[in-house]
């Protein structure tokens, strides 16, 4: 029962991050993201991943990790792609 809970909680969690990307892509801005806040959510995925491991609980509600990372890993590519655009906004550049 326990892993079932925690994959919904990581269900209920990773849905805001394909929404996010999303709205990240159209906004063509990273104004109002955070890498602090990426950073620190990565950080708490790789944890819980590492505590799969370390605590021998290693089961199916890795996968939903891994499709949260994933889901994530993408926040990143728009980010830096944001920013890459802000950047060539602000100095006039193509980007």
């Amino acid at each position: 029962m326990a892993a079932v809970l925690e994959a919904i909680m990581l269900v209920c969690f990773g849905l805001s991050w394909p929404i996010n990307a999303v709205k990240a892509y159209k906004a063509r801005t990273a104004a109002g993201t955070s890498w602090l806040f990426l950073g620190l959510i990565t950080l708490g995925y790789f944890a819980g991943i590492a505590a799969k491991f370390v605590g021998g609980t290693v089961n199916w509600v890795l996968i939903v990790y891994f499709i949260n990372v994933a889901a994530l890993a993408a926040n990143w590519l728009i980010f830096f792609r944001n920013k890459r655009l802000d950047h060539a906004r602000m100095t006039g550049a193509a980007a």
